[in-house]
């Protein structure tokens, strides 16, 4: 009978680069910068680790296909490398790859690594894609990101009776909340604070979504070396950060083709954190989830995950915002590391940045100004795709 990963792996080390425009270094530079990092604070030495999985989404402007781009930065020693990708989830499943392997008892140490290059191709955004193929075809040919999660924000504020000012206010907080947040890290992209005003009264990009409402893109990498707890408490001293959970949901078509999705929540994200919560052993996330890092691409998204994931009552997520629940000192922090709104987005580098920043909250490694305060399940969430059409990634882990 399957039982699941929870507290089957423990995570030995992580690294994890600044992100922002590295013109100064390639898609290789920042593998190197990222593992660097996460070796030394692994504490093992490189030809202890038995196989690798390599996040990388838009292959064709960054470093390639397959492992092998992985495997010859970083010299490894002719051991199995897996190429993974899922669209914004790509790094979450380089790191689900390396834990299902360890938990199998495949092998003892693996390493996880995602990275992204995207500020040298000389587009403001994405790359276009073909992702969706007849999908996107058929559904929203001409439609843009910002459009598309506009109109979620439009349609939740319909749906629950919501004040567009009110609205507007309140995902304002959400953005100034995750700047403020970012300002104080070394490692992220943005690094100023911004007032809800300035947010408020920035551009429009797409009603109500304003400049400040939509995350960036970058470059940037990340890492981690997982092992068993057996292994990791006789590496390290004292008890180590434990996978609790690892759950993937893909939407199966019906959001965007038939009328019963409303048009204001994320289902995959519903989907992925019951069977998060369940695998964990959580059965009340508002009162057992200690902080999160999810998928801030826009500011409703967000919203919508605090709902989504049980957090706040549907409905409810405004009061829980502008009352400071999900500020840095508040009940459950959100994005204490400045969010994508502060990192930008390198797709196959953010899950595991967000599981970094996890980490070391958990160890309490960061200065007192942005700790939080006695973490004990740390859960991140990754949305690849459109409001009707996408793959959501939810991982927990805890002491």
């Amino acid at each position: 009978m399957a039982t699941g990963i929870r507290d089957k792996v423990a995570i030995l080390g992580m690294g994890c680069t600044r992100f922002g425009e590295r013109w100064e270094s390639s898609g290789e530079d920042l593998i190197i910068e990222a593992f660097q990092e996460a070796l030394a604070d692994a504490g093992i030495e490189k030809k202890e680790i038995q196989a690798a999985w390599f996040g990388t989404h838009i292959d064709e402007v960054n470093v390639g296909k397959s492992g092998v781009p992985l495997a010859t930065t970083l010299k490894l020693p002719f051991i199995p490398v897996t190429r993974t990708e899922n669209y914004c989830a790509t790094g979450t499943e380089a790191f689900r790859g390396a834990c299902y392997a360890v938990a199998a008892g495949v092998y003892d140490i693996c390493l996880a690594l995602g990275v992204e290059k995207l500020k040298d191709t000389g587009y403001g955004g994405l790359p276009a894609t073909t992702a969706f193929g007849q999908m996107q075809a058929l559904v929203g040919p001409n439609a843009t990101a910002p459009g598309l999660f506009a109109q979620l924000a439009t349609s939740y504020f319909a749906k629950y009776k919501v004040d567009p000012k009110l609205g507007k206010k309140a995902i304002a907080h959400i953005s100034a909340k995750s700047h403020a947040n970012g300002a104080l890290n070394p490692k992220a992209h943005l690094r100023k604070a911004v007032s809800e005003d300035q947010i408020i009264h920035a551009p429009m990009i797409a009603y109500p979504l304003g400049l400040f409402d939509c995350c960036g893109v970058s470059d940037g990498a990340a890492a981690a070396i997982v092992t068993t707890p057996e292994i990791a408490r006789s590496l390290k001293k004292g008890d180590p950060v434990l996978v609790k959970a690892l759950a993937i949901s893909v939407s199966s078509g019906e959001e965007a083709i038939f009328t019963n999705w409303d048009g204001a929540h994320l289902e995959t994200t519903y989907r992925a954190g019951q069977m998060a919560f369940q695998e964990a052993g959580i059965k009340n996330p508002r009162e057992e989830i200690s902080m999160m890092e999810v998928h801030d691409c826009f500011s409703i998204t967000e919203l919508t995950v605090y709902e989504d994931l049980q957090i706040s009552p549907r409905g409810k997520a405004i009061d829980d915002i502008l009352g400071g629940f999900f500020d840095l000192k508040g009940k459950v922090p959100c994005q204490p590391d400045g969010g994508l709104k502060c990192f930008g987005h390198p797709i196959g580098a953010s899950g595991l940045r967000m599981l970094y920043e996890m980490y070391n909250q958990l160890l309490e490694r960061w200065p007192e100004e942005r700790r939080v305060k006695n973490p004990r399940f740390g859960l991140t969430h990754n949305l690849g795709g459109i409001p009707s059409t996408n793959v959501c990634s939810v991982a927990i882990i805890g002491r």
